[in-house]
């Protein structure tokens, strides 16, 4: 008995062949050409499942001047990606909606500047159609090496800047309200009457943390520039910001932290200290990331971003921006999509 694996693969003359057509229709058909009548794409169709046909990939792309390949592109360390769940439901969402438009993701990491200029040369190489790009900090190289690559990128976040202050080309992003988010949930801290609340800020060379830091300054408008800290998005950075404010303000009431994590760190250090959450100190988060939220003690009250539909709206937009520069291409008017922010939502638990 022969072995399958080492059978030849079915050739585009072979579906041909079987369907009764020339090679040249079959192409079209197998690389989603126009001008062929509906019973003859029938019939392709149904000669290449009959003979399991694969198209090859680099034919293919000559013809279509598509790779169906999405650079994800994480400007973090792997230890952090794969640890904190925000990456983990972002990736998931990207991932849903390029599978169903039968896109393969291609996941790269920068750990150093060496990786700065390996991701560069990878997107300069032709390898994939587009790039979509999250967790940008203030100085990093990445966003021009993108540009020197002349790939179309969609951003996680609003880029620093998305103001046009670095040239006239439109930058498309998805984004959440996180100063409007941030604003309700000192708000609703304020509303419980309480009145020495904190403030554990993400780094602040991203906009999110920016954003929800002066969302935070919106309503503290007085307060003492001693409630706020820095961290940096981690439990640990929460721990060490909490052990902080306790030694400045031993008698602060409430704690507004930039994400859940960093709220999680600050309660497990409330609970040693002795101070009781929600009745000594109330505490808010930010995500609503429920493998974190719900498993804290007590529940988190937080704000919620849909990160696992931004993931998608990034997909999304960078698929129809592909799809109208090829109809650019083929003498059809195309246009750039717009960016997206996304409303949030507080989510009310037991801490505050």
């Amino acid at each position: 008995m022969s072995d399958p694996t080492t059978a030849p693969r079915p050739t585009l003359e072979a579906v041909a062949a079987r369907a009764g057509v020339s090679r040249a229709t079959v192409s079209r058909v197998v690389n989603g050409g126009d001008g062929v009548r509906e019973p003859l794409v029938e019939r392709v169709r149904q000669a290449v499942e009959e003979l399991g046909y694969v198209p090859n990939q680099a034919a293919r792309s000559l013809v279509t001047r598509r790779h169906d390949a999405v650079a994800v592109v994480i400007a973090e360390p792997e230890t952090r990606v794969f640890t904190d769940p925000f990456f983990a439901l972002q990736l998931r969402g990207i991932s849903k909606e390029l599978t169903l438009h039968d896109c393969q993701l291609v996941l790269l990491l920068t750990e150093g500047r060496d990786d700065h200029a390996r991701v560069g040369r990878y997107l300069a190489g032709g390898h994939v159609d587009g790039a979509l790009v999250f967790s940008l900090h203030l100085d990093d190289p990445l966003p021009g090496l993108i540009r020197g690559a002349g790939v179309p990128t969609v951003f996680g976040g609003r880029p620093c800047w998305a103001d046009g202050s670095r040239g006239t080309a439109p930058t498309v992003y998805v984004d959440s309200d996180n100063r409007g988010g941030a604003r309700e949930a000192v708000r609703h801290l304020a509303s419980l009457g309480r009145t020495r609340i904190a403030h554990i800020a993400g780094v602040l060379d991203q906009t999110s943390a920016v954003d929800r830091l002066d969302g935070y300054r919106d309503v503290m408008l007085d307060a003492d520039p001693r409630l706020i800290v820095e961290a940096d998005f981690t439990p640990a950075g929460g721990e060490r910001a909490m052990r902080e404010l306790l030694g400045r303000f031993p008698d602060l009431d409430a704690v507004f932290a930039a994400n859940d994590l960093m709220a999680a760190g600050a309660l497990r250090v409330l609970r040693a200290v002795g101070r009781r959450v929600p009745e000594d100190v109330a505490l808010i988060g930010f995500d609503d990331m429920l493998p974190v939220a719900e498993q804290t003690d007590p529940p988190l009250t937080t704000v919620r971003q849909d990160i696992e539909q931004m993931g998608r709206l990034m997909a999304r937009l960078l698929l129809r921006g592909l799809e109208r520069r090829g109809g650019e291409a083929a003498g059809t008017p195309g246009g750039t999509p717009s960016s997206v922010v996304l409303p949030t939502t507080l989510v009310r638990r037991a801490s505050a």
